[in-house]
């Protein structure tokens, strides 16, 4: 199942930059494009910070945040023996990893990068496809553990001992 979680964690990941290079080459800052009236637009915005620009006098802390992330999931992704679980960490890795690249390699500089964002949820907020993918495996991931499905494998159960001593 780890070569399931790294081929989705890959199609997040080249989504999400292949949208956001689009976004770059057709929208100009300001520029808002209506898809669903208001409801949803599309509109390009830098963000230094996390949800709703939260922190972003602090990018670099977001860099080790997102790093972290994508390492522990990268540990956890090689215990996965189930499609769901697979289907819920390759989204929120690559979600993960393509903030990560952002972070690390769009302006203004290396650990200090903005990540770009273009899909207006009705003037509540700004995100991309990454966003989406972490939010969607995030949510897949707490139903799944709320429905008691197991990461990985589980040990073969011992014996019960039922004697009365």
């Amino acid at each position: 199942m780890f070569r399931a979680v790294v081929m989705i964690a890959a199609v997040v990941l080249v989504s999400d930059q292949v949208t956001k290079y689009w976004a770059q080459s057709s929208l100009s800052a300001g520029q808002t494009v209506p898809v669903v009236g208001e409801l949803l637009q599309l509109r390009l915005v830098h963000n230094p910070g996390a949800a709703f620009s939260i922190g972003s006098g602090h990018t670099w802390v977001f860099t080790i945040v997102a790093a972290a992330a994508v390492v522990v999931l990268a540990v956890v992704a090689r215990r996965v023996a189930s499609r769901p679980w697979a289907v819920a960490l390759g989204m929120v890795l690559g979600g993960a990893a393509t903030h990560l690249l952002d972070r690390l390699f769009r302006e203004p500089g290396f650990a200090r990068g903005h990540v770009v964002d273009f899909i207006d949820y009705a003037g509540f907020f700004v995100g991309n496809v990454a966003d989406i993918a972490l939010v969607v495996g995030v949510g897949l991931a707490m139903l799944l553990s709320a429905r008691g499905i197991p990461l990985g494998r589980q040990p073969a159960s011992a014996e019960v001992r039922t004697d009365n001593s």
